[in-house]
């Protein structure tokens, strides 16, 4: 954990509920003050109700709407800088390709994906300024194999991290420590996920801790759960692992 880290704020996206609400109350609990944001004002202002006093404010904002999420940052940073985002805000509206439209398909993906970019884009403005700060993607495999009736979720949460790896592309060099990357919660207990999955609170307690771990090293790195998925490696890198007698381990996170 970085000290650092947590003299600013945590902002959560799609607060309202599930894993957001979780993650709002695990980082409020290890002494963050976090930003609950959501479109729906009972939603967010209920998961505040939940944290302890004074630790999580609202914001009520639509992650689709730049103008509304760039205003609504801006407000938030007039006392202390955003030093943390958990970009989680999602949707999974369940539809088959056949009985969407092309303005259903892209509502989607105006805020699986355009969520993303408003939210980073924003939040990135001081963490630039500052030369600090802390991305941790909410992220998922469902554009390898989807599933069916989830093309607009499928489609956007693959660009989503595409869009992780694009935005390292540009920033590692010249800010080694703006720390960004990727974590899979797994299939959750929520109403985006199934009705025997994992708790979001166990999940969320994962998912703070890699959030709060402030390390160059984790910029591009994949979690799943509380271990890093290690990139495929070529035949070649294989060969030299076993002359080394290198075997290459999997960071982990306790929770």
């Amino acid at each position: 954990m970085n000290d650092r880290i947590k003299s600013g704020i945590a902002v959560v996206t799609g607060a309202g509920s599930g894993l957001g609400r979780a993650l709002v109350l695990e980082l409020a609990a290890r002494g963050m003050r976090v930003v609950a944001l959501g479109r729906r004002r009972d939603g967010i202002e209920e998961t505040a109700a939940m944290a302890p006093k004074g630790k999580v404010e609202v914001l009520q904002v639509d992650v689709a709407d730049a103008g509304a999420v760039r205003e609504g940052l801006s407000q938030i940073t007039d006392e202390m800088p955003i030093t943390l985002l958990i970009n989680n805000a999602a949707v999974y509206p369940r539809r088959d390709f056949l009985d969407e439209t092309p303005d259903s398909f892209m509502d989607t993906v105006a805020i699986n994906l355009g969520g993303m970019v408003n939210c980073s884009h924003a939040a990135l403005e001081g963490m630039v300024e500052a030369g600090f700060g802390r991305i941790m993607n909410v992220s998922t495999f469902a554009d390898i194999a989807p599933l069916p009736a989830s093309s607009g979720y499928a489609v956007s949460k693959g660009a989503a991290r595409i869009l992780s790896r694009a935005m390292i592309a540009d920033l590692a060099d010249r800010f080694p420590d703006i720390v960004i990357n990727d974590w899979m919660p797994g299939m959750l207990a929520t109403r985006m996920g199934i009705a025997h999955g994992l708790d979001p609170a166990q999940s969320a307690k994962w998912g703070a801790t890699l959030a709060l771990w402030h390390d160059p090293a984790l910029t591009g790195s994949v979690f799943e759960q509380d271990l890093e998925i290690l990139p495929p490696r070529g035949l070649k890198g294989r060969v030299k692992d076993a002359l080394l007698l290198r075997r290459r381990r999997p960071r982990q996170v306790s929770g």
